[in-house]
């Protein structure tokens, strides 16, 4: 695998722990974990805790994002050997022409009829 994938995966990984975490901070309907949090409303403000945990959350799910898309092109120019050679070998055999198959013609005289069949 490529050096740069993983490390990108590990920055991922990371973030969604935190953005798990951030989340949980929010001030929810009942007061979530935030309530807890005193001395920090007391000295920063429950309105501007709020604030910066928001922006947190979107900041967190902004870089998931783009590490995300960013994953999908170093892994595509990073040569995976198992993975490419299979791909080209699926493209080798679907580009290859059919094998003429040929239809057998069943003579429609030669079947019998339900009608025709002897009742046992």
């Amino acid at each position: 695998m490529n050096v740069v994938f993983n490390i990108i995966v590990i920055l991922i990984v990371i973030a969604a722990i935190l953005l798990v975490a951030v989340v949980l901070l929010q001030n929810g309907k009942d007061g979530g974990l935030a309530t807890n949090f005193t001395s920090a409303n007391q000295t920063l403000g429950v309105r501007q805790t709020a604030t910066i945990l928001e922006k947190a959350t979107w900041y967190l799910v902004a870089f998931i994002l783009v590490l995300s898309i960013v994953s999908v092109f170093t892994l595509r120019s990073g040569k995976v050997a198992a993975g490419d050679d299979m791909g080209a070998e699926i493209l080798n055999e679907a580009a290859a022409p059919a094998e003429d198959i040929t239809v057998p013609q069943i003579d429609p005289s030669a079947l019998e009829s339900p009608a025709e069949t002897p009742a046992e």
